[in-house]
């Protein structure tokens, strides 16, 4: 395999790795690392699920795809590598934490890693891209793969923040039991979105933690 799941996560999803859909998932993306430059390195495939182990996952944020430029991507949605400049969307992620929660919050780093070990589960849609080419690994069925996941999360799990931001991650999100898990819908964190009215002011990043305080689950420190 070009990249490998924790253990916790490997048992969880044993099925969906079987699949004949999966076993040519990583024979074709075994020829693509080696014939075009891809990201995240193949190391980092599975960083998502890797920095946050199954039985510790409180929430879920749905992205589109890694970032595509040379160093950024290193496995989580919306985050990037450090020393790398903090991509727009990610800024305005930024700007409506520091509006909610009411603090100071001015971040030098849009690396994530600290999100994904409070259990964060920052999950691409396609987990791997081509160098400057978005959404070029969309073919790939890796939305097959994501799909069982977040349904096995919504079964399995009890109590789940689903952050679904923008149409894409809606329609991602439609099968979650919302009678089990909170989810909370909002426009995307791009500019275009945001400045449209329909990203800040959202208060996901209180009412997440308000949430998992009432379940009797620590907070996130989203600083």
């Amino acid at each position: 395999m070009i990249a490998d799941l924790n253990s916790n996560w490997k048992k969880v999803l044993k099925d969906e790795l079987q699949k004949p859909y999966f076993v040519a998932l990583n024979t074709v993306l075994e020829e693509e690392y080696q014939t075009h430059t891809c990201y995240p390195p193949a190391e980092l495939i599975f960083s998502a699920f890797n920095s946050c182990d199954f039985a510790d996952l409180k929430v879920v944020i749905i992205g589109q795809d890694p970032y595509h430029g040379e160093g950024e991507a290193n496995g989580l949605c919306f985050s990037v590598n450090d020393c790398v400049k903090i991509p727009p969307s990610l800024r305005n992620i930024y700007k409506e934490i520091h509006s909610d929660l009411e603090a100071v919050f001015i971040p030098e780093s849009g690396n994530l890693k600290h999100w994904a070990q409070q259990g964060v589960l920052l999950l691409n849609a396609s987990l791997t891209v081509q160098k400057d080419s978005a959404n070029s690994h969309k073919h790939l069925k890796w939305n097959l793969f994501t799909d069982a996941v977040i349904k096995t999360i919504s079964e399995q799990k009890e109590g789940v923040v689903f952050l679904l931001w923008g149409a894409f991650a809606h329609k991602k999100g439609a099968k979650i039991n919302r009678n089990k898990h909170l989810v909370l819908e909002s426009g995307h964190p791009s500019p275009m979105s945001a400045n449209q009215g329909k990203w800040f002011g959202n208060k996901h990043f209180s009412q997440t933690n308000a949430f998992l305080l009432s379940k009797n689950k620590s907070e996130i420190n989203w600083f």
